[in-house]
């Protein structure tokens, strides 16, 4: 690989930007449900597999947000880890500490995900004042470690109204919505001023998680110039929405994509799209993750609209499949994606498309 797929390195940032695809786009793998292995180890695994590089959790022993600010010498100890295993990284992933910054509701499933620093005495305020301080931190920590696209989420004030009933006021969701933005705004200034993007989730439990709720997101935001998109069909299939039309019109901020499918079930007039509260993988869910290429996700459809986008970033393998090993999974998911990528114009035929756009 040449210099510039290192963390850190000249024109690294440029990378997930906007550009014409002249040839296929790293694919990486997300290393957040791997989190229970040490970060040497799945470096060793994606490597063997032949991912082009690790998009890097922010827990586990992957990667500290707070020791890469304080400490230039951790840093380059990851850089070395993933010099020595011939792996690039473009982004890091902030899931779990995003998600308590707007949460109206703060309980034992935030206490088993952030960092105890984060949750010290679990007061609500006071655990959604020290996640949106660790967010600060990660711009910080996204520059030092030389990438420029943070991937999370953001939490929501109003995810608990989205039955509507008992009735729910617009005042209060409208409210829901300020509250997000007042939220982030000072977080992504100082993304802004790290030169980083927060590529965030569209995502269920989140302040978007379809179409208009993405719509109103962005309106209450202003829009921001560090914030974008992270592009995941899993979570759009289940819900009926056009994943491919999402691309096309929010194509100016998509900033990261993840490659994750989703495997309808409701066939039989007794499963349904809010899945029962029962456990992944159970016949009688809705829908369930299932290894990339294997659900209803249009991939194809996805990888043509990716190019004529003009999206160079990189592709992530989120593998999440409670049917399957992950160790059968990854490389599979890999082979898959690798096929679709394939699906790249020729430059001259690119720019004959784009001439009159």
């Amino acid at each position: 690989m040449t210099d510039d797929t290192r963390p850190g390195s000249p024109g690294l940032r440029e990378a997930t930007g906007r550009a014409r695809p002249q040839q296929p786009r790293p694919v990486t793998l997300f290393t957040g449900q791997w989190a229970d292995l040490p970060f040497e180890e799945v470096c060793r695994l994606a490597a063997s597999w032949g991912y082009d590089g690790l998009e890097i959790a922010c827990w586990g022993d992957h990667f500290d947000v707070v020791q890469a600010v304080e400490d230039p010498s951790y840093v380059q100890a990851k850089k070395d880890v993933l010099a020595e295993h011939g792996l690039g990284c473009w982004t890091i992933s902030t899931h779990l500490t995003s998600q308590a910054v707007c949460d109206a509701v703060i309980d034992q499933r935030h206490q088993a995900t952030v960092h105890p620093r984060v949750w010290g005495d679990g007061d609500p305020e006071g655990v959604r004042q020290r996640a949106a301080e660790e967010m600060r931190t990660t711009a910080r920590a996204a520059a030092a470690f030389g990438v420029g696209t943070v991937v999370g989420f953001t939490g929501s004030a109003i995810w608990h109204y989205l039955a509507m009933f008992p009735p729910v006021g617009d005042d209060v969701v409208r409210a829901g919505y300020r509250d997000f933005a007042e939220r982030w705004t000072p977080i992504l200034d100082v993304f802004a001023a790290e030169g980083v993007r927060y590529a965030y989730e569209v995502h269920p439990g989140e302040i978007a998680y379809d179409y208009w709720s993405t719509k109103a997101a962005l309106e209450a935001l202003g829009p921001h110039e560090a914030f974008g998109l992270n592009f995941d069909p899993s979570h759009m299939v289940w819900q009926g929405i056009d994943y491919v039309g999402f691309l096309d019109d929010f194509s100016a901020l998509i900033s990261h994509v993840h490659c994750k499918d989703t495997k309808l079930r409701m066939h039989n007039g007794r499963n349904g799209v809010l899945s029962s509260h029962l456990p992944w993988a159970d016949p009688r869910r809705g829908w369930d993750f299932i290894s990339t290429g294997h659900g209803d996700a249009r991939w194809e459809d996805i990888f043509r609209m990716l190019n004529r986008i003009g999206y160079a970033g990189p592709v992530s393998v989120e593998w999440e499949d409670a049917g399957m090993d992950r160790l059968d999974g990854a490389p599979e998911a890999l082979d898959f994606i690798r096929s679709m990528n394939a699906i790249t114009p020729p430059a001259a035929a690119f720019d004959a498309a784009f001439s009159t756009r």
